[in-house]
């Protein structure tokens, strides 16, 4: 290496090209923690905006995230694994330097209203979020977040102490919001909260989500106008009738069928002879915010 007549090149030496299309096969902690750190021109490299258009901080996985338990008070909480997710929030912002546009948060995180806020201010240009599946998020800095995430089109979003005050907030900011996937279980109060913040909504996903009472989807199909995509895959579907009994449905309403065939995309299954239902697990959150029959809210 120290030979002037030698062919060999310094690993810091490398052609700026070839080092990011080295970087782009690596993920997020070993560009911050690792590459980053080596010398100038690799930090340089790491810096390159192809490199942040998707943030995935899933592979970030904390000490008290790894056993997932069914229940959010099963989970422990510290100061320490705040101020690590902050100090990642931190590095990854330096390095990107405001060019992501997904951000796709660790789905058995802790995420509080300062880390929603901090990476808001930090990445402005997003147009894809998925939050994980507990959280300490507020009402209030959501709203902050939102007010810098005009651009915001799509959210992948698990259950949330206030849905109907969450729709107005994105409503209000996000003026090109389109794609809405939920993973907590849907109701009429929900559907019309939707129908009424977001009458411009284009694709929904609901995949692998518990929907009460056949009102519950009449209400989406024919209160959203702008609707192209509804996907209901793998959904479990708790109808009520006027005593208030309850039955868990496996056959789609004729009237349901009908509305949804108007779609551009009507997406479901037959529960009763789907293999994917009789495997997926509806406690398996991961795996139901991962995947999705529609492409773009597939993570």
């Amino acid at each position: 290496m120290r030979n002037k007549n030698s062919s060999v090149h310094r690993w810091n030496n490398m052609d700026y090209d070839i080092l990011v299309k080295i970087f782009m096969s690596l993920n997020v902690m070993d560009l911050i923690s690792v590459v980053s750190q080596v010398c100038s021109s690799w930090r340089s490299a790491c810096c390159d905006p192809i490199l942040w258009k998707k943030l995935d901080l899933c592979i970030q996985i904390s000490d008290s995230c790894i056993y997932a338990p069914l229940q959010s008070d099963a989970w422990s909480y510290s100061v320490s694994n705040n101020n690590r997710l902050m100090n990642i929030l931190k590095t990854t912002s330096n390095l990107s330097q405001g060019n992501v546009t997904c951000l796709i948060f660790n789905f058995f995180e802790y995420v509080e209203d300062e880390h929603l806020v901090y990476a808001a201010k930090r990445n402005r240009n997003l147009k894809r979020l998925a939050l994980p599946i507990w959280s300490r998020l507020t009402v209030s800095g959501m709203r902050k977040a939102f007010k810098y995430w005009k651009g915001l089109e799509s959210l992948t979003l698990p259950d949330f102490k206030s849905p109907i005050k969450l729709m107005k907030a994105i409503g209000t900011n996000c003026k090109n919001f389109s794609e809405l996937k939920l993973t907590c279980n849907l109701n009429v109060d929900y559907a019309n909260a939707i129908v009424k913040c977001l009458p411009k909504l284009k694709v929904l996903s609901l995949r692998a989500t518990i929907v009460f009472n056949k009102e519950t989807l009449i209400c989406i199909l024919d209160g959203l106008k702008h609707l192209e995509v509804l996907n209901i895959c793998h959904c479990e579907f708790v109808f009520r009738d006027s005593t208030f009994s309850t039955t868990l449905c496996q056959e789609l309403d004729k009237t349901i069928i009908e509305k949804g065939s108007r779609l551009r995309e009507f997406l479901a299954c037959q529960t009763n002879s789907c293999t994917i239902c009789k495997s997926l697990k509806h406690y398996e959150f991961e795996k139901v915010r991962r995947e999705d029959e529609v492409i773009s809210l597939a993570l």
